[in-house]
């Protein structure tokens, strides 16, 4: 069974605008991939397996004919950083540990309308 087959949520390889707080930094970056649990991106600075962060998304979404971003907020627990050979950056995975329910389906049905059709943002 590959790693994709165990995960109970689909992940999606997508670029949303992300901030990532912690006590004594803010990062700005983009996700590489996203799931309703969770976020994988690049970090300009090593940030330590188990750091809490406030985690900042902003989810497009199509309204009234218009793109517009939902921001969610959540807490996130950083589960994994990796450096990457060659760069000054990590690959950082992050678990969305303190989420509401109304922002996790908002990511879920990002997700599905995005993977149901990837040239245009969700509805």
């Amino acid at each position: 069974m590959s790693l994709s087959e165990r995960r109970q949520h689909p992940r999606f390889e997508g670029n949303i605008p992300v901030k990532f707080s912690g006590a004594e930094f803010d990062i700005v970056t983009e996700t590489g991939n996203i799931s309703r649990t969770g976020t994988y991106c690049q970090s300009s600075k090593y940030i330590e397996p188990m750091t809490k962060l406030r985690v900042n998304l902003l989810i497009p979404y199509r309204r009234n004919k218009r793109i517009v971003a939902r921001k969610i907020s959540c807490e996130g627990i950083v589960v994994r950083t990796e450096s990457i050979p060659g760069k000054e950056c990590y690959n950082v995975a992050v678990y969305f540990s303190d989420i509401q329910p109304r922002d996790a389906e908002c990511i879920t049905e990002y997700i599905k309308g995005a993977m149901a059709n990837p040239n245009r943002t969700t509805e």
